[in-house]
């Protein structure tokens, strides 16, 4: 059995239902200046219960196939995004 894999991330999109898109960011050395370089990747997350919103700190985890592209699910909500309320004018 294989091991299991977990990412920290940012969602930046919950315009889908039960998908979010999370940013992963890491730091990487390059081969030939042997300096670190920000690299970041895109993972579509399944939310079953849509409760992630968009800059929400989330736990995700590598999982079967969902659909063509999604092979993460939401573990956890680590932290949430401060909510600005919208005043009905």
């Amino acid at each position: 059995m294989g091991r299991i894999i977990y990412r920290v991330g940012k969602v930046v999109s919950d315009k889908m239902d039960k998908t979010r898109v999370v940013v992963y960011e890491y730091y990487k050395m390059h081969p030939k200046y042997k300096k670190f370089v920000k690299r970041r990747t895109k993972f579509y997350v399944h939310d079953e219960n849509n409760e992630s919103r968009v800059g929400d700190i989330v736990k995700i985890k590598f999982t079967r196939p969902l659909s063509k592209l999604k092979r993460w699910r939401l573990v956890e909500i680590i932290e949430k995004a401060p909510r600005t309320e919208e005043a009905n004018v």
